[in-house]
């Protein structure tokens, strides 16, 4: 004799209820920073959430963080919603970090605004966006208001892109090891790499062992000439407003005060610089 198998209501409700409700996304298990860590660390770096200025327009801000194998760890955001911030900024700040750790060594590290020149015309790496394009389908995907919070639908997941401004660090540990990557986004390029390098020093995975800067290391260079032109090879544009000076003071950065045009509020003595694109959102 067969027997059938009855749900009492409650249990075919909460049944209903377990398959319609959203799986939380799972972080990678070599995640070197947990989204709370993340959060903690973006909020203490953004003058709009009661940190320092970096020299922008301070706004609020987006910060996303994978793994070595460019997987999506965390993705958080300082103002009280996601739209708080430039929306775009979520997908922009994944791709910064994404480039980061696709373009670091142990003994080598590339932030994204050192491949500002050498992805222009005629550089050395131009094309270098087209070779890794982002994956449209998983950024736009999923619930929005889950969107930098624990549960974003990123986590977990690869989504490629790259972006050659400002804004992208890798992750170094004290071995000095590439343990993934970080992208900052929300304000002009040139804070937003000073937001990114504030945010890395807070995580401790700062520990980099070499670079393309004067200095040996992944810091912004602002050497591009009113010509365009960078000295050093790896050089990014000033933007609006004083995060060049705020670069210099943090050491986030380093300033070619011969070849540097400067708007007002950046280097003294230097003439103001022709209509800026830093005020773009990055």
């Amino acid at each position: 004799m067969k027997r059938s198998i009855l749900l009492q209501p409650a249990g075919l409700l909460a049944a209903t209820a377990m398959l319609a409700a959203p799986a939380l996304a799972q972080a990678p298990a070599n995640c070197p920073v947990q989204y709370d860590q993340l959060v903690q660390a973006l909020k203490r770096s953004v003058k709009a959430s009661g940190g320092p200025t970096n020299g922008g327009l301070d706004n609020n801000e987006w910060a996303a963080v994978v793994d070595r194998n460019g997987a999506v760890c965390a993705i958080a955001f300082t103002g009280g919603k996601p739209g708080d911030q430039w929306l775009g900024g979520r997908a922009i700040a994944v791709q910064k970090a994404n480039a980061a750790n696709s373009f670091a060594l142990d003994r080598f590290s590339i932030s994204t605004a050192n491949l500002w020149s050498p992805t222009q015309p005629g550089g050395s790496m131009y094309g270098l966006q087209g070779t890794n394009p982002p994956a449209a389908q998983e950024l736009l995907a999923g619930p929005a208001e889950q969107y930098g919070t624990a549960g974003d639908p990123l986590v977990g997941k690869r989504t490629g892109g790259i972006v050659t401004v400002g804004g992208g660090l890798a992750l170094y540990d004290q071995n000095h090891r590439v343990v993934g990557g970080l992208g900052a986004s929300g304000d002009t390029a040139c804070a937003d790499h000073n937001i990114a390098w504030r945010v890395r020093q807070a995580l401790g995975l700062h520990h980099v062992s070499g670079g393309p800067s004067p200095d040996h290391n992944d810091e912004i260079v602002y050497d591009v000439g009113s010509d365009g032109h960078s000295g050093s090879g790896w050089g990014h544009p000033s933007c609006a407003g004083n995060s060049m000076q705020i670069a210099k003071e943090i050491g986030s950065g380093r300033v070619d005060v011969a070849r540097v045009p400067t708007t007002t509020g950046e280097a003294p003595g230097m003439q103001p610089a022709p209509p800026d694109n830093g005020m773009l959102p990055h």
